[in-house]
C-alpha cells in the first residue's frame, strides 16, 4: 500500500461545475482510498457560468480559484490537467483553448458535436502533444474488467456474437423539463448516440471489434416537453437507437448490436455487455453490479453465477466482499487516466483514447446515413 503522503499531487481544474463536475470533485476527495496509485488528483480551480454553482465548490479547501470565465482557469500556471464537462456544442472551442494553454485534458464524451469537430479536435491533440483521454466510466466496474479479460484472453472460442448497451428510462416522463441534451443545436444531430454511445462502444473498440458496417433503427420520444418556466419546448433529438452491426473477430464476420436508449422501461442507469462463443460466454450489467454470469460448455452446458465483490482494476482500502457502485468507478476511471498520464497503467484497462472517440462518431455518422437511407451502410474503417 502506498502512503498518500508518498503520492504525487496533480493540481486539476474542471470546467463545468454540474453533475459530473461535482461527481468527480467527490472522487478526489475519497483518494484516501486509493491504495497502489502513486500520485493525487488535487482540485485547484473550477470554471463556471453561474455562480451559485461555484459555491458548492468552497467546502472543499484545495480549490482555491472559483471563475465564471474558462480562460482565468486556464491562465493558472499551477494547472496540469483540466476535465471538462460542458454541452457538446461547446466541446471544440473549449478543448481547442485547453490544449492551446499547454494543459492535458479529460475530456466528457462524445468529444465534439459531431464527426468533424471530433476529427478537428484529434488533429489538434496530436499537433499539441498533450495527454487526452475521453470519459467512460462504466467499463471500471469489476464485472467488466472480467467480462473484458475473458473475451481478450480467448476463453470462449470463435466469437458468436455481441450485445453492448446503455439504458435510461427518466425520459419516460413526459412532465420532465427539457435540457440541453434534449436539443439537436446543443446535444448533436446524434442524439442518444452523442450521450450515450461512448459507453456501449468503448469496451468492443477496445477489442478491435469495430463494426464494418450497420443498419440503424432510431426513434424519438415526446416531440415537446416543459420548458421549465411554464411553457414547452420542442425536442427533436433522437432518443433511443439500436444499431444491428457487423465487425470482424479472428477474422470471421460477427453481428455486433449497440443498444443506447433514453426511454427503457425499468432501467434507471444500466450497462450491460453479453459475449457468446462456441466454447462460452459471458455477460454483466451494472442492474446486478457483483455479479457475473460465465457460460460453460462440456456435454452439457450452463450459465455459472459469480459474485465478484470489490475487485477494482486499481485496489482500495474497501473490503473485498463489498459491491461497488458508480462513485467508485468514477474513481478507479481517474486513476486510470493518471496512471497513464504518469506511464504507469502497467497493462490495466485504460480510459477512452481521441482515437476511440473519432470511431465512435464515425459509427454514429453511419447509424444517421443509415436512418435517413432505411438501409445498410458501411462504416469508414
Amino acid at each position: 500500500m502506498i502512503p498518500n503522503s508518498l503520492m504525487k499531487d496533480i493540481s486539476i481544474g474542471i470546467i463545468g461545475g454540474g453533475l459530473m463536475g461535482r461527481e468527480m470533485a467527490s472522487a478526489f476527495a475519497r483518494w484516501c482510498a486509493m491504495a497502489d496509485v502513486t500520485v493525487r488528483p488535487v482540485l485547484t480551480a473550477v470554471a463556471d457560468l453561474n455562480p451559485a454553482t461555484l459555491d458548492w465548490f468552497k467546502i472543499i479547501p484545495s480549490c482555491t480559484q472559483l471563475v465564471t470565465d474558462y480562460h482565468a482557469l486556464l491562465a493558472n500556471p499551477a494547472i496540469d490537467v483540466v476535465y471538462v464537462a460542458v454541452p457538446h456544442h461547446l466541446h471544440e472551442k473549449i478543448y481547442l483553448d485547453v490544449l492551446a494553454a499547454g494543459k492535458d485534458l479529460f475530456a466528457e464524451k462524445p468529444f465534439g458535436i459531431d464527426l468533424p469537430a471530433a476529427e478537428r479536435i484529434l488533429a489538434a491533440v496530436k499537433s499539441s502533444g498533450r495527454f487526452v483521454r475521453c470519459s467512460s466510466e462504466m467499463p471500471f466496474f469489476p464485472g467488466a474488467q472480467r467480462a473484458f479479460s475473458i473475451a481478450r484472453g480467448g476463453e470462449i472460442g470463435r466469437v458468436l456474437e455481441v450485445v453492448s448497451g446503455f439504458h435510461h428510462s427518466s425520459d419516460l416522463d413526459p412532465t420532465k423539463p427539457a435540457n440541453w441534451k434534449r436539443r439537436n443545436v446543443t446535444c448533436g444531430e446524434g442524439g442518444v448516440l452523442n450521450d450515450l454511445g461512448m459507453h456501449a462502444c468503448h469496451v468492443p473498440l477496445r477489442l478491435g471489434w469495430k463494426p464494418q458496417r450497420l443498419f440503424a433503427q432510431l426513434q424519438k420520444g415526446y416531440p415537446t416537453r416543459p420548458d421549465g418556466q411554464g411553457g414547452t419546448t420542442p425536442c427533436d433529438t433522437w432518443d433511443n437507437a439500436s444499431l444491428s452491426t457487423w465487425c470482424s473477430i479472428a477474422g470471421q464476420e460477427v453481428p455486433l448490436r449497440l443498444e443506447m436508449k433514453r426511454l427503457a422501461p425499468g432501467a434507471t442507469n444500466t450497462w450491460f455487455i453479453e459475449i457468446l462463443g462456441t466454447d462460452g460466454g459471458v455477460r454483466f450489467s451494472t442492474a446486478e453490479p457483483k455479479t457475473l454470469w460465465i457460460f460453460e460448455r462440456g456435454k452439457e452446458q450452463w450459465w455459472k453465477r459469480t459474485e465478484l465483490g470489490f475487485g477494482t482494476p486499481f485496489k482500495t482500502v474497501t473490503g473485498g466482499i463489498f459491491e461497488p457502485g458508480f462513485p467508485d468507478v468514477i474513481q478507479q476511471m481517474w486513476a486510470a487516466f493518471l496512471m497513464e498520464r504518469a506511464g504507469q497503467l502497467d497493462g490495466r484497462f485504460g480510459c477512452a483514447t481521441p482515437e476511440e472517440a473519432v470511431a465512435t462518431h464515425e459509427i454514429f455518422a453511419a447509424a444517421l446515413r443509415s436512418q435517413a437511407q432505411g438501409s445498410v451502410v458501411a462504416v469508414p474503417a
